[in-house]
């Protein structure tokens, strides 16, 4: 049992009986082990130099155990660690393979799936196997599989504690029982929010790998998906989620069941305010500045402070979102 602490089994027997003893000389210990005490000796011998044990006795060579805490502790911290650099080791290196193996075979980073039941197969899998974070863009108009039918995976991922991120088209949450699809999920645990339109299909599981459709609208042929490894390609999926999760508005379930967009309270000031005005209405940067009496540069700080709130890259995004939002 103490093989990993470094004791050979006679080692181990002869320590035991020592800590049972307090103390005993060469004798003694042969006596219980049923050894010669030559090779006792050889024993204690080995476990000094251990610093298992220590000579209490010159004349008698008697022998106590070194208290089991200094004697086995310091061992085993330093099997433990170095356990620990071997896993960080194995880690560093399997991390590595995969990294020349994505490189050298394009098959181990995208792998197409050409069919419905492919697809469908891929979608009930990944969730399966889930242990963290499920992201998902539902869009109207199912391809491969309709909300009732995903929902016995999803809930069994819920219950196991899978968190699920989910952004709805708004139409979709007009479609027949789909609000109460949403709301059942929504009080198990899901994070729901809704933008007007996405421009894609797309599951992400756990970070790791995800899977996206590569037709939106197939029509009566086969639809077709691909399924996206850890890389740069789903780093880029995963910043396109946040970036529509930054801007969705959340849902809520209502009294009587039904799903309602919260409002988002406006993050904006009095001021910024009439300045988004001023701009959404057209007027230039430099009659702003005079209208309210800073330099053009503030105006500009302020614009991009204001854009930055309203997680938009250009002005009419700005002028969009705000419209969308009724900031104004």
């Amino acid at each position: 049992m103490l093989e990993v602490a470094g004791l050979s089994p006679v080692e181990e027997r002869t320590y035991r009986f020592l800590v049972s003893a307090v103390e005993a000389d060469v004798a003694d210990v042969s006596a219980y082990l049923g050894l010669q005490p030559a090779q006792v000796e050889e024993t204690l011998r080995s476990m000094r130099r251990k610093g298992l044990v220590r000579e209490v006795s010159l004349e008698g060579r008697r022998f106590a155990p070194v208290t089991p805490e200094i004697a086995l502790g310091a061992s085993l911290l330093r099997q433990r660690q170095a356990l620990d650099w071997a896993r960080r080791a194995v880690d560093q290196l399997s991390e590595e393979f995969r990294g020349n193996a994505r490189r050298n075979d394009a098959r181990e980073l995208v792998e197409v799936v050409p069919d419905r039941a492919g697809i469908r197969e891929q979608i009930v899998h990944l969730q399966d196997n889930a242990r963290d974070e499920v992201l998902y863009f539902c869009r109207t108009g199912p391809v491969v599989m309709t909300a009732d039918e995903n929902e016995e995976p999803e809930l069994a991922a819920l219950r196991r504690g899978v968190t699920y991120r989910v952004i709805y088209e708004r139409a979709l949450l007009e479609e027949a029982g789909m609000q109460a699809n949403v709301a059942f999920g929504i009080k198990l645990g899901e994070l729901a929010r809704a933008v007007p339109s996405l421009p894609v299909r797309m599951t992400v599981v756990d970070r790791k790998i995800g899977l996206l459709t590569l037709v939106q609208d197939a029509g009566p042929s086969e639809p077709t998906a691909a399924l996206i490894r850890d890389s740069t390609l789903l780093d880029a999926l995963l910043a396109l989620f946040e970036n529509y999760w930054e801007r969705a508005t959340p849902l809520r379930v209502l009294d009587d069941g039904g799903i309602s967009v919260e409002s988002v309270p406006c993050p904006l000031d009095s001021p910024d305010l009439y300045l988004l005005s001023l701009l959404v209405a057209g007027v230039p940067d430099k009659s702003i500045a005079s209208q309210l009496g800073i330099s053009q540069r503030t105006v500009q700080r302020r614009v991009s402070h204001i854009m930055e709130a309203a997680g938009a890259q250009t002005r009419m995004q700005l002028a969009w979102h705000a419209a969308r939002e009724r900031w104004l």
